[in-house]
């Protein structure tokens, strides 16, 4: 079994960073993309960033400049900065990884169950 849980939310007021992480547990054998999704209150869960197992790095354009996406592979962990927030930005923030187990050599893909991030104007 594997689960991921992401942590870092909060309030924060427009302008101002937060850091969210996500760790991935259980039996994990290898780690392909991992990436970073938000849903908003009453819209569609979105794709925010993703990052390859060789770093290549991918971000949607309102977040360009101002997000960065990275990885520790030791950790099994991968991280958000998120600077110079907006308004916008506030969501339900999620990670998901592409992970193989120790007893199968086939991935699939995690969720984590979300972590609130609040901006006020």
């Amino acid at each position: 079994q594997v689960q991921l849980k992401e942590s870092g939310g909060g309030l924060v007021q427009a302008g101002g960073s937060l850091r969210l992480s996500c760790a991935a547990s259980g039996s994990v054998k290898g780690i392909y993309a991992m990436r970073w999704y938000r849903q908003a209150p009453g819209k569609q869960r979105e794709l925010v960033a993703s990052i390859t197992s060789r770093g290549a790095r991918n971000y949607i354009d309102s977040v360009k400049d101002r997000f960065t996406i990275s990885r520790d592979n030791a950790k099994n962990t991968v991280y958000l900065q998120m600077n110079s927030l907006k308004p916008e930005d506030a969501a339900d923030y999620y990670c998901n990884a592409d992970i193989t187990t120790t007893d199968s050599t086939s991935f699939r893909s995690y969720w984590g169950q979300g972590t609130q991030v609040t901006v006020s104007s």
